[in-house]
């Protein structure tokens, strides 16, 4: 039986503020290319005892990969760069904008778990993989982004956020 009282959105900011997670995350963004909120839902998916196949992960992440592509990755980019500069920048002033454009980027990343929990819902109505692990959810996501081998920093990001 699937267990999806939690909405994606909240099961994923609890998850994030978990211990080492969102160190975990990240590194798995900045190493492997890996799509935080698309490797967040597959750890939803597995609480709820949904397994991916590598098909399933495939048409998931392509429905959301012009919105990651087009409106979450340019803001994530902007306020990487404010970090930093350019000048006027990074002072007081430009902080302020650059809190806006992380907020921005939150609201797109939350569109997106929108987007992803609608079709994960879809998924525990006409799973036809019952007799699938979940287990491999999230390398699963990780591969479709880097590639079949996994290193063990990967392996390691993952059992991070699987023992939440």
């Amino acid at each position: 039986m699937q267990d999806m009282n939690i909405g994606l959105w909240d099961f994923a900011l609890r998850l994030y503020k978990a211990p080492d997670v969102a160190d975990a995350c990240l590194a798995l963004q900045e190493r492997n290319g890996v799509d935080v909120p698309v490797l967040l839902f597959a750890a939803w998916l597995k609480h709820g005892s949904i397994a991916l196949s590598p098909a399933k992960t495939v048409q998931i992440i392509a429905l959301v990969d012009e919105w990651r592509d087009d409106v979450v990755a340019p803001l994530r980019a902007i306020r990487q760069r404010m970090k930093t500069g350019p000048k006027p920048g990074p002072d007081k002033h430009t902080e302020t904008l650059r809190d806006a454009v992380k907020a921005a980027e939150l609201s797109a990343e939350r569109i997106e778990l929108m987007e992803l929990e609608t079709a994960g819902l879809a998924l525990a109505t006409i799973s036809d993989d019952s007799n699938r692990s979940t287990d491999e959810n999230l390398a699963l996501v990780v591969r479709y982004y880097h590639g079949s081998t996994l290193d063990s920093e990967a392996r390691k990001s993952i059992a991070i956020v699987e023992r939440q």
